[in-house]
């Protein structure tokens, strides 16, 4: 009886192998750039609004004063930096997870109009937040402090429960701090 040894393997029968494997990648990066577009075209957005009888220099006075967040922001608990486009900013934000440092990037500074940053957690497109105050008068002397954020990146799905169970109150609590803060520095 004679036995034959297996033929080596040829370039031949290498190909089908490698293009399937080519393949194989080349669809599971189809799907994470699909991902990618699709939690990157819808945000998720977080927002509190209060109505504040002050000024909007009033309100952006203390808002602006970052030194001076440790004595009454119970969610961005120490911040440092200049409120001026491109600056680099440094937060401490606590919520019921704990405290957490961002450094985000200052897109708008607009005395008082407007406040926004983005932070990131990774090299962007993971976890991005952009986050806006908006300051608008409503009648002499009163005017509406909203706060919001815009999370976009390929794990906000995962998060939305956590940013709705422990953001959204911290935002809800800074607006109120900050509206008994101007009523406790008003002249």
């Amino acid at each position: 009886m004679t036995t034959t040894a297996p033929a080596p393997a040829t370039a031949r029968t290498r190909r089908p192998k490698r293009r399937r494997l080519l393949v194989a990648l080349g669809v599971i990066a189809a799907l994470l750039a699909g991902w990618a577009a699709w939690t990157n075209l819808r945000p998720f957005t977080l927002r509190a609004s209060i109505e504040i009888d002050a000024t909007p220099q009033q309100v952006w006075a203390v808002l602006s004063d970052l030194p001076a967040y440790p004595q009454w922001n119970p969610f961005i608990v120490s911040s440092s930096g200049r409120l001026e486009k491109g600056a680099t900013l440094r937060n401490v934000m606590r919520d019921s997870g704990g405290d957490t440092t961002f450094t985000p990037t200052v897109l708008e500074a607009a005395p008082g109009r407007e406040l926004r940053w983005i932070g990131r957690i990774g090299p962007g497109g993971i976890f991005d937040g952009e986050h806006r105050f908006l300051i608008e008068p409503v009648s002499p002397g009163r005017v509406r402090l909203t706060q919001s954020e815009r999370f976009t990146g390929v794990v906000i799905p995962f998060f939305r429960h956590q940013l709705n169970e422990r953001t959204l109150p911290q935002f809800r609590a800074l607006n109120t701090a900050l509206a008994q803060r101007v009523g406790a520095t008003r002249p």
